[in-house]
């Protein structure tokens, strides 16, 4: 196999021999599992492993039926214990490949298929909304974390450790237990006052941060968000600059360090 990314124009045919008989010249050849093209794009291996899947899903749905047959945790660990190592294999090697949407699709769809079976959904249902039905992490994000993964042990050897690994559910902690948020109502006698805002419309998504010191404005921030992030992550954003700014606000010494800020219509008073 001749491998080159140029566009050559002369003869790409080799005649090589081996013990006095000719060696066939091909595109394509298949490597420890991995299937490798003449210009390095893994497409064709894409296209292998999702149509191997999908062959495994089509003969599994014969018993996975709307109203009896496997159920959605059985799916659930065969998807994780067959389909999604065959998806992951080399990842690393050809995760360039990636960038294509046209091989995020294959992958995407191999998963989608899967995910309706385990919800009984109409295929029509967008792949966003079954893998936040089915609790699914999207397979382009799967992809990603196998890599950095692989290279988080490549770095760090036996350390792996290190390496975020899933939890359940049930052993989230509740974001009502990670913060704790006093509101005070009554103190009206701020040193600081701070007044943050985000907003999204058709002429994008942004937020922004106003400090003022007694009447004096002491700070003034302006962010632009990707356009497809939403209002609530604007006011958290604005929320976010404003704790970092406040720490470096110069204020009286005999002044109490009372902050007042006002977000989104909702005023907190803090000491």
């Amino acid at each position: 196999m001749l491998i080159s990314r140029r566009k050559r124009k002369e003869i790409k045919d080799i005649n090589i021999y081996l013990y006095n008989k000719p060696l066939e010249q091909v595109t394509t050849l298949k490597y420890l599992g991995i299937i490798i093209d003449s210009k390095f794009k893994f497409s064709q291996h894409i296209s292998h492993a999702a149509e191997k899947c999908i062959k495994l899903i089509h003969s599994l749905s014969k018993s996975a039926k709307v109203t009896w047959g496997l159920k959605h945790e059985a799916q659930r660990t065969i998807y994780k214990g067959a389909i999604l190592p065959v998806l992951l294999y080399g990842a690393p090697v050809w995760t360039e490949a990636m960038k294509y949407s046209y091989n995020r699709l294959k992958y995407i769809r191999v998963q989608g298929l899967t995910n309706i079976r385990m919800v009984k959904a109409f295929r029509t249902t967008s792949s966003e909304a079954l893998c936040i039905v089915t609790g699914m992490t999207p397979i382009i994000i799967e992809t990603e974390e196998a890599v950095k993964q692989y290279n988080i042990r490549k770095r760090k050897g036996s350390q792996t450790q290190l390496i975020d690994r899933e939890v359940e559910l049930k052993n989230w902690t509740h974001p009502a237990d990670v913060v704790k948020i006093r509101e005070d109502n009554g103190y009206k006698e701020q040193t600081i006052q701070i007044y943050t805002d985000g907003n999204k419309n058709e002429h994008g998504v942004g937020s922004g941060v106003a400090i003022f010191v007694g009447m004096e404005l002491q700070a003034q921030l302006k962010f632009k968000l990707y356009n497809k992030c939403s209002n609530n992550q604007t006011e958290q954003l604005a929320i976010a600059k404003a704790l970092e700014v406040i720490d470096a606000i110069d204020i009286a010494e005999n002044s109490p360090r009372t902050i007042g800020t006002l977000l989104a219509a909702v005023s907190l008073s803090t000491r």
